[in-house]
This record gives C-alpha cells, sequence and structure tokens, in this order.
C-alpha cells in the first residue's frame, strides 16, 4: 500500500513538473524566480542553489576517483625506490608536481580569499575554509569507501574574470571531461592491490578503484578540438553506444566491448559551455535548441552521469529523492545576473554618445533576433539620471517561443545531435524527467546580456572578438592566440571587445600550442552570421566605425 501511494505522489508531482516545463509554454517576462518563492525562500534556496553548482550533488556515481591516494601522491616524498621510479616516471609525462598543478590544467578556478570581492556581479555563498580546500567545481564526495574525486557544474560554468570569480559564466579552457578521458586510458592497466600498496591505500578505496576501472569500461570520450570546447555531446553519444538498447541503457559486457558505431568517433560537434544568466529567458535549452522539453539541470544531471558509466537506474531514484536540491540549483541558475562591464573598467570607459548611435545599428541588424532592449537613455526622465543610470538595461524583450535560426554558421552541432538524440528519447529517465531532444538546423540567438564577457565569440569560439563577429566570414581571423583574462590592458581588447591579436597578444600565451586556435579544422569554422545581417549582396552595410558603435552599445548589455 505505501509503495502504491508513493507512485500516485510521484504521478501527480511528475505531472506537476511536466506542465511546469514544457517548452510550448510561452516565456512573457524573465524567469528570474522561477518558482515565484517569496523574497526570503528565495535568497535561501538560491544560495543553497549556488553550493550545488559548485560542490556536485550527485553521490551515485559510479566512475570516481580516491582522492586522498591521490593527494597523497602528489604531497608526500615516496620513500621505497619503485613509488620514486614511479613518481619520477609520472611526472616526467605530465609535469604535475601538486594537485594544484592538477587542477591548474583542468581549467578549474582556485576561490576567492577575499569575500568583498564577492559583492559584484553576482554574490557567491560564504564557505568555510574547508569548502574552499579545491577548486571551484572540483568536489569530494563521501562515499561508503573514502573521499571520492568528481567535477560538477562550475567546473564547466565559472570563470576567473579580471580577478573576479563570475559563477555561470562560461569556463574559456574547460578540461574537466579530459580529467574522464585519460582514466579511460590508464585504468585498465592500473592493478588494484598494486595501486593498493604503493600508494598505501584503504581496502575501501581499492574498491573505489576497482569500480571505476569497472565503470570506465561504459564510458566513451572524445578529445576536443581546441582547448575551450566541450566534448560532452560526443561522450554522451558514445557512452550510450557501449549500453544496451533497452529503456535503461543496461550496462551489458558486449557492448562494452564492441560499441555500436557512432558518427560522433569522428564528426566534430564541439561547443563551449553556455552562460546561465540567459536560460531565464528561453524555453529551449542548448545553444542549437534541441532540447525542447523538460528542465536543463536534470538534463544536465543526465548526461553528466551517462559519461560517467552510471547505472540510470541509481539516477532514477537519486533524481526521485532529491527534488528540493534540483529546485535550488534550478533556481539559482535562472536567478543568476551577467556582469556588467562599467563595474570592471568603471561607467567613464563607456562613450555615451557613441553607444546611443551603436544602438540604431543594432536596431537595424540584431534586433529582430536578439530581442529587444530599452535603455535608461531612453526613458523620458533620461536628462535627470546618472550616466550608470542611462547606460543600464531597463528592460530586455526576448522571443515567447525560444527561436533557431540558421545563418550559415558551423553546421557540427546539429550533424552530432543527429547522430543520438532517439538514443536519448528512447531511455525511460528522459520520459520520467520529460526531456525530448530534437535536432535543430542553426542555432538559438541568444540574448545579449553581459555579451561582453562572453568572448571568444559563436558556439565554437570561432571570433576572438565582437569586431571579427561584425566583419564579413571571409574576412575573419583564421588563427588567433587564446588566454586568461588575467590584466586589464594586456589581455583584454577594450576597443574590439576580445582578445587581443597579432603584435598585441601577449607573448605568454604563445608558449602553449594548444592556444593557438586554428578555423580552418572540422568544426571550428568561422564562417556565417553575415549576410543578411552586416552584407547586403557580399558588402559591408558598417563602416569599421559604425562598427565600433555597435561594440560600444553592446558593452552596455
Amino acid at each position: 500500500m505505501n509503495k502504491l501511494i508513493f507512485c500516485l505522489l510521484f504521478f501527480v508531482t511528475h505531472e506537476a513538473i511536466s506542465q511546469t516545463w514544457n517548452a510550448t509554454i510561452e516565456v512573457t517576462e524573465p524567469r528570474t524566480n522561477i518558482y515565484k518563492w517569496d523574497d526570503k525562500t528565495f535568497k535561501e534556496r538560491v544560495n543553497a542553489g549556488k553550493k550545488a553548482a559548485l560542490f556536485y550533488p550527485v553521490d551515485v556515481s559510479d566512475l570516481m576517483i580516491p582522492y586522498r591516494p591521490l593527494k597523497a601522491y602528489f604531497e608526500t616524498t615516496p620513500n621505497d625506490p619503485v613509488r620514486k621510479l614511479i613518481f619520477e616516471l609520472t611526472q616526467t609525462i605530465t609535469n604535475f608536481k601538486s594537485m594544484d598543478d592538477v587542477f591548474g590544467w583542468l581549467g578549474t578556478h582556485k576561490f576567492p580569499e577575499d569575500e568583498i570581492q564577492l559583492e559584484f556581479p553576482d554574490t557567491l555563498p560564504h564557505l568555510s575554509a574547508e569548502e574552499k580546500e579545491l577548486t571551484m567545481g572540483a568536489t569530494i564526495i563521501h562515499t561508503k569507501n573514502g573521499e571520492a574525486l568528481t567535477f560538477g557544474c562550475a567546473a564547466c560554468h565559472s570563470h576567473d574574470l579580471f580577478g573576479v570569480k563570475v559563477l555561470g559564466l562560461t569556463n574559456r579552457f574547460p578540461r574537466a571531461n579530459e580529467f574522464f578521458r585519460y582514466g579511460q586510458q590508464f585504468a585498465p592497466y592500473v592493478n588494484s592491490f598494486i595501486f593498493k600498496d604503493l600508494l598505501q591505500t584503504t581496502e575501501g578505496e581499492r574498491l573505489m578503484m576497482v569500480d571505476a576501472k569497472n565503470a570506465v569500461r561504459w564510458v566513451g570520450t572524445k578529445k576536443p578540438q581546441a582547448v575551450g570546447l566541450d566534448t560532452s555531446l560526443a561522450q554522451v553519444a558514445l557512452s550510450l553506444s557501449k549500453r544496451g538498447l533497452d529503456e535503461y541503457a543496461t550496462k551489458h559486457a558486449f557492448w562494452a566491448d564492441f560499441p555500436r558505431p557512432n558518427r560522433l568517433s569522428k564528426r566534430i560537434a564541439d561547443s563551449k559551455p553556455a552562460v546561465w544568466w540567459n536560460v531565464k529567458y528561453k524555453n529551449r535549452w542548448l545553444s542549437d535548441g534541441s532540447i525542447i522539453s523538460g528542465n536543463p539541470i536534470h538534463t544536465n544531471f543526465l548526461w553528466n552521469e551517462i559519461g560517467r558509466g552510471t547505472d540510470l537506474k541509481k539516477l532514477e531514484i537519486w533524481l526521485n529523492e532529491n527534488q528540493k536540491t534540483i529546485e535550488n540549483l534550478t533556481a539559482s541558475v535562472f536567478a543568476t545576473q551577467a556582469p556588467r562591464y562599467e563595474n570592471f573598467f568603471g561607467e567613464n570607459a563607456i562613450d555615451l554618445s557613441k553607444a546611443q548611435r551603436g544602438q540604431k545599428h543594432f536596431i537595424q541588424s540584431c534586433q529582430k533576433c536578439h530581442g529587444t532592449y530599452q535603455k535608461g537613455w531612453d526613458l523620458p526622465e533620461a536628462d535627470k539620471l546618472s550616466k550608470t543610470e542611462k547606460i543600464k538595461t531597463i528592460n530586455l524583450f526576448y522571443h515567447k517561443i525560444t527561436p533557431v535560426i540558421d545563418v550559415g554558421t558551423d553546421p557540427g552541432r546539429y550533424e552530432g545531435m543527429k547522430a543520438f538524440y532517439k538514443d536519448l528519447n528512447r531511455l525511460k529517465i528522459s520520459k520520467t524527467i520529460n526531456t525530448v531532444v530534437q535536432p535543430q538546423k542553426g542555432y538559438v540567438p541568444p540574448p545579449l546580456e553581459g555579451i561582453w564577457a562572453r568572448w571568444p565569440y559563436f558556439h565554437n569560439n570561432s571570433a576572438p572578438s565582437l569586431c571579427a563577429v561584425l566583419t564579413a566570414g571571409k574576412d575573419r581571423p583564421k588563427t588567433y592566440w587564446a588566454g586568461e583574462a588575467k590584466d586589464k590592458e594586456r589581455d583584454f581588447d577594450q576597443e574590439c571587445n576580445g582578445y587581443p591579436l597579432g603584435d598585441n597578444t601577449p607573448e605568454e600565451w604563445k608558449k602553449d600550442k594548444d592556444f593557438l586556435y586554428n578555423t580552418k579544422l572540422e568544426g571550428l569554422s568561422n564562417l556565417g552570421h553575415d549576410e543578411g545581417v552586416f552584407l547586403k549582396n557580399g558588402k559591408e552595410i558598417y563602416s569599421f566605425d559604425e562598427k565600433l558603435e555597435l561594440v560600444e552599445f553592446l558593452k552596455t548589455l
């Protein structure tokens, strides 16, 4: 009887959730408070959601790394000759000398030391020193076998923007998926008993390694075409090809050893992690709008866990039992605010008259796709406002139904989604959480809030600056060097808003060829988004000075 009551309650709850996340519901205003909580509840739940973003809450993953032995390996000096030899060999291969080196290579960012800086652009929750031991997104899961290391949302959706840690901003250089890719390569050669003897682990940690070795058999991994792009799409597809064809994608040994062929083993469908503050305006998810129904947080957990070899029945139970955590994280994502240009460079960095001229170009070429932006200077009482108040966006009017438009940009994402969407839709768990995937030819023209902070541009990072976006595809830079945004003067071109090019490129960036972006490679094309937008019959409609006026306006969004 208790099971029957539970099933009935879940059915009713599921129906309510399905209605809430039905993509046919029109978005008539920004859903900053998606659940319409009172102010006190909203603040508490959003704060809890930010913690769920920083510390991955799913604890049923089959692929977890024993953390204590990994930490001890880097932080203790090996005494016996065998351990010393292995330590020296691995350091020669990886150049990692500490856990800080590992996390730095993975692209995760340290927590801020001074919490005063968290006042803008969006606050982080107060954290203890123990919670800040690792980096943003790196997470310790306490299991029956010991402490396990995994990675969560903030590993790909947070960044250090000129010294300010911004949760919800695209991580420009995420390598969290690489952690699992390297694990897949080396795990088969790790003997758990030798692992235990050399690193003096507990029996529980040895068993955790055994579980990880087993789980990685059902994980399909792929190296990104360029640093800064994410291969999650391919890794989910390739992981599903290693599982059964039943509704729970059961892990059978046969499919692990003989995976079904999938085009994404060779085709490139890489995309950068999206910013969070746009979600409140949309009812289709991902850069291509291919998720047409369902809560994007549900989908994120599902795709993460498929890529970690997790039993989907266990995940389904976790989702049922952790609705509050999912709501918290959902609320946090929808509530995220974009960083403001003037908060980093000062209001005097914006040329007001220049931006106002740029608004006219925006209305002509951009507004029909990217939305309407009412500025403070548009108000009748504008003369009485301060410059900061004039610069601010008062209202943003976006599409009621999120559009997908093909403007000739790289089609790899569409081709990639076609390669495995049926595998996703047939899953029982997809139906339970009301997630429906439908390949879309083209990409969502996103709202442009915080566009200044989102360089490089396009879904595949192929345009290094806004100036490049506003240039004919054939004339955009074919290559460029990427680097961290540490110094506002050296690492950022304020005029064109993006990476400095040519002689202005910092020499430090050129030391690592992984950070050289080549648009001639498959999946990295920088063509499109020009004819009918900034070109008419192949000719540019704006002069260079007019482009800079448009860039100036975009900085204010």
